[in-house]
């Protein structure tokens, strides 16, 4: 008998030293100069990745080719406070159209003084990746996954605190 898994999350908090329309804008608008160059799903490493800003935006990679691969949509845009992205990218880190299967990234963003805010990111719901699931919470959940794509970020916006 197989066991259900479910509400399967992980969940990262970091302060950054900007303030909070700063730390939206650098998490979103400069999304592509703080992401891993490396991380990347297509088939050659992309020239820009993107979050269109917007509810039912893109949120993809483009190579310098022009071929385009997407990573999940913008479910909820509510600047400068909230980002909530579908992960639409499987246990063998390919893009799952099928939005049943994608897990959900929340961003909320929270000033905690006149320069600094925190970010509370938590990506959720990864059991829905079906069968693979693993692959994804143990990438997300490791040292070089949410823990340092936030440290990076925070560099980008002003500096962790």
């Amino acid at each position: 008998m197989s066991e259900v898994v479910k509400d399967v999350a992980v969940r990262r908090t970091i302060t950054v030293e900007a303030p909070v329309e700063r730390a939206f804008a650098v998490f979103t608008e400069q999304f592509d100069t703080w992401w891993p160059a490396e991380y990347y799903i297509g088939g050659t490493p992309p020239e820009v990745r993107t979050l269109q800003p917007r509810a039912g935006g893109r949120w993809f990679e483009r190579s310098a080719a022009g071929e385009e691969c997407d990573w999940g949509q913008v479910l909820a845009w509510e600047p400068p406070r909230r980002l909530v992205l579908s992960w639409g990218i499987n246990g063998e880190w390919k893009y799952e159209p099928e939005r049943a299967r994608a897990s959900e990234v929340e961003v909320l963003f929270t000033p905690e003084g006149p320069g600094s805010t925190r970010v509370d990111l938590e990506h959720r719901n990864i059991e829905r990746h079906g069968d693979g699931w693993e692959s994804v919470f143990a990438g997300v959940d490791s040292p070089g996954g949410w823990t340092g794509v936030l440290e990076r970020y925070a560099a980008a916006a002003g500096g962790a605190r």
